[in-house]
């Protein structure tokens, strides 16, 4: 399943699940399944890219589940998963997260600074990009006041 509004439908599950930044396992899990569009552990760990034991990728996929990461329907005795989301709806809240969080904190200007700095040393077509953005944005927000 994937969503035009990335960043609403999985919000929840970043802020309530810390967990949700992955460890190694779950992410070669979710990408195994991601690769397949719909897997079994028993796929999954038959494809060879993932050693760990069947209980150790049952547990792993069932953790994911419950994080909200896959859905999984009755398959005969085992469950057949899939992603909730893709890999760029996951990037894209991760990494706003990580932002709001460097904003959130008292030294939020100066962050801010930094990350405007080192996108100016990168490349600075990256800068007016980023100038676009930020007009794009404020100009959202003026309609949004003006309602």
């Amino acid at each position: 399943m994937t969503s035009k509004s990335r960043m609403d439908p999985l919000q929840p599950i970043f802020e309530t699940a810390p967990s949700a930044q992955l460890g190694p396992l779950e992410r070669q899990v979710l990408e195994a399944v991601w690769a397949r569009g719909t897997a079994t552990v028993r796929e999954v760990r038959g494809d060879g890219t993932i050693w760990q034991s069947y209980p150790t990728i049952m547990t792993t996929m069932d953790r994911l589940f419950k994080k909200g990461l896959l859905d999984r329907v009755p398959d005969g005795r085992a469950f057949r998963y899939w992603a909730r989301y893709s890999p760029e709806e996951l990037e894209h809240v991760a990494a706003v997260n990580g932002i709001r969080q460097l904003l959130g904190s008292e030294y939020a200007s100066l962050h801010l600074s930094y990350f405007v700095e080192a996108v100016g040393t990168q490349d600075e077509k990256l800068l007016d990009e980023l100038q676009t953005l930020v007009e794009r944005q404020r100009a959202q927000l003026k309609k949004g006041e003006q309602r």
